[in-house]
């Protein structure tokens, strides 16, 4: 692998962490004009949602009303050329629907694991593959 391609990956690296630290877990919106790209697509937005960036701030926007004071630590990540690949732990108290479960005020702990592809250090994919089992067993009754 030559600098340029490992000095890109770490780039896509610090990208992915600001997008769980600052994004997510900060609620700093502004930084999603820095970080993602303006057709990047969010794959946690239903289908009919909003396209591009909009669709991110469509996401983030539900998930921090849906979880209060909802946080994402980033507990791994595995970066290779345009993709990384991260490892998060998601935790907050619901309240709003999460999963089709109704707001039950419980907080809840569950992992999560994220593919995002870059193109010039700025998302144009995201995809999240959460433990909806895991999350929605501790939010029942």
């Amino acid at each position: 692998m030559s600098t340029t391609e490992t000095t890109a990956t770490e780039i896509n690296r610090t990208v992915a962490r600001r997008f769980y630290e600052e994004v997510v877990s900060q609620g700093r919106l502004d930084v999603l004009d820095e970080i993602v790209a303006d057709e990047a697509t969010d794959g946690a937005v239903p289908a009919g949602g909003n396209l591009g960036r909009a669709g991110f701030v469509q996401h983030i926007t539900w998930l921090r009303a849906a979880v209060e004071g909802v946080t994402a630590t980033v507990t791994d990540t595995v970066a290779e050329g345009d993709r990384v690949v991260v490892y998060w732990t998601i935790e907050g108290v619901q309240r709003g629907e999460v999963f089709g479960a109704p707001p039950s005020g419980r907080r809840f702990s569950g992992q999560s694991i994220s593919t995002i592809r870059f193109r010039d250090g700025r998302i144009v994919e995201y995809e999240v593959l959460p433990d909806r089992l895991g999350i929605l067993q501790q939010l029942s009754a």
